[in-house]
């Protein structure tokens, strides 16, 4: 979207200001359909950082997402956990997954979160 749609940003200022962690949102962006629950963007940092400490690899990553984040303004993206990326009759990854996503990337959105079978 050149203009993100106001709506979707008062969505996530609703999630951003801590009043809602259950809001369950389907997206469309870069061509991907990615669907799951929308989280506070510290809420996310923190789960993320957890993810990467527990990494042998990945640990030193960690730190960068426990800095507070910048606050200029309305959000500017989406949080998204417990989420798939929806491809045919898949959900990748099938437990869920951290995902951030530009709400000016956003093309199309429905409320709810879609679900996928294998049948």
């Amino acid at each position: 979207m050149s203009k993100p749609d106001e709506l979707l940003v008062d969505i996530a200022a609703l999630v951003e200001s801590g009043q809602s962690n259950q809001m369950s949102l389907t997206v469309v962006a870069g061509g991907a359909v990615i669907t799951g629950r929308l989280a506070p963007e510290p809420v996310w940092r923190q789960r993320v950082s957890e993810v990467l400490t527990d990494s042998d690899r990945l640990g030193q990553f960690s730190a960068v997402f426990t800095t507070t984040a910048r606050r200029d303004g309305p959000p500017t993206h989406l949080h998204f956990h417990l989420a798939r990326i929806l491809q045919g009759t898949v959900g990748i990854p099938e437990t869920g997954g951290m995902y951030r996503v530009s709400i000016a990337d956003v093309s199309a959105w429905t409320v709810g979160d879609v679900s996928y079978s294998d049948h």
